[in-house]
């Protein structure tokens, strides 16, 4: 098995709703949603993109690095390399059916664990969200579950089960606090106050569990994060879904990381390889997300596909460490930038 091969059954179990395209930029699918486009135009997908295009690493060989290291701890959890797996769902709607929700969930959660890293689960209808929670549940907790700002006790309902569950770090996707659909089917989502983000945060370290917020990508949310409490944010326009005209992470990025003293930042939004990785570390993130490249990945071959996906950008970002001359995470900085 090869990406190729996984890139081609993809494809085909896809039915049309990815094209698989050579370059995963938002052209394509522009606007298609249900999908994997971006709103609309797609632009802000698009920008993601285009953010990180502009951003370029320094070329440096005159040096003794050999073996570049990738480990990291990120919330606690023990990685052998700073990529996650994004929370994803919704294979009937957004992804041509070719795996049941419960499937799809269990491809990404043991993929990324055979592979040394964690997958976040998503959240939406009860079939999705207990799909991702059973998947992180029969491996002991391995897992992220990202939970929708629901009103009123829904969202405590679910942060209690992932509690049960034996997870060690629990996630809100807040960049999803608009969605009509939801609202409409008589499950509404919302922003939240600081008084109601400090009572999430506080309740779910009183369950044992650290909190990341996803979907920051201003500095004053950020610095509200932070106050509230929350351990982690994930600098994210929910790739390009949500708004349009909204920044590329890439370009956001910095002056979030530079604002906040004791979270941790990570992004996604358009990283495609092990170089791209290495802008968003050098950028101020300590982990990056990846979403649409981990649904084909999954699609294609299931587990075996996650797995192969995420080990060959470990590779990509050894290679792009040691052509810069940064043996460590903790070494990289805005001096690999060019």
């Amino acid at each position: 098995m090869d990406m190729k091969t996984v890139r081609r059954q993809a494809r085909e179990r896809m039915n049309g709703a990815c094209r698989v395209c050579p370059q995963c930029n938002g052209k394509a699918c522009s606007g298609e949603l249900p999908g994997m486009g971006g709103i609309r135009s797609g632009a802000s997908f698009r920008a993601n993109i285009r953010a990180l295009e502009k951003v370029h690493l320094k070329l440096r060989l005159i040096h003794d690095l050999r073996e570049p290291e990738t480990a990291c701890e990120i919330l606690g959890l023990p990685l052998k390399m700073p990529i996650l797996i994004a929370p994803l769902a919704g294979t009937s709607f957004n992804m041509g059916n070719g795996l049941s929700e419960e499937r799809f969930a269990q491809a990404v959660t043991a993929g990324a664990r055979a592979a040394g890293t964690v997958s976040c689960t998503g959240d939406g209808t009860s079939e999705v969200f207990d799909s991702g929670l059973n998947a992180v549940q029969s491996l002991d907790g391995w897992g992220i579950p990202v939970i929708k700002p629901w009103a009123g006790e829904a969202f405590f309902e679910r942060l209690e089960r992932v509690a049960r569950a034996g997870c060690r770090v629990v996630g809100m996707d807040l960049d999803t606090a608009a969605i009509t659909a939801l609202a409409r089917s008589k499950r509404p989502v919302s922003p939240k106050s600081r008084e109601e983000l400090a009572e999430i945060v506080q309740k779910s370290h009183a369950l044992g569990l650290k909190f990341m917020l996803k979907g920051v990508l201003s500095v004053e949310d950020a610095l509200a994060a932070e106050a509230c409490g929350c351990d982690a944010l994930v600098v994210s326009n929910h790739g390009g879904r949500v708004l349009e005209a909204l920044p590329g992470t890439a370009d956001a990025l910095p002056d979030i990381a530079r604002s906040v003293r004791r979270m941790a930042v990570l992004v996604d939004g358009g990283v495609r390889s092990g170089a791209d990785v290495l802008k968003m570390l050098a950028l101020g993130a300590r982990a990056v997300l990846i979403g649409r490249p981990a649904i084909i990945a999954a699609m294609g071959a299931e587990e075996e596909g996650v797995r192969l996906f995420l080990t060959r950008l470990q590779r990509q970002l050894m290679e792009s460490m040691l052509l810069t001359g940064c043996a460590s995470l903790r070494q990289a900085g805005p001096h690999l930038l060019a």
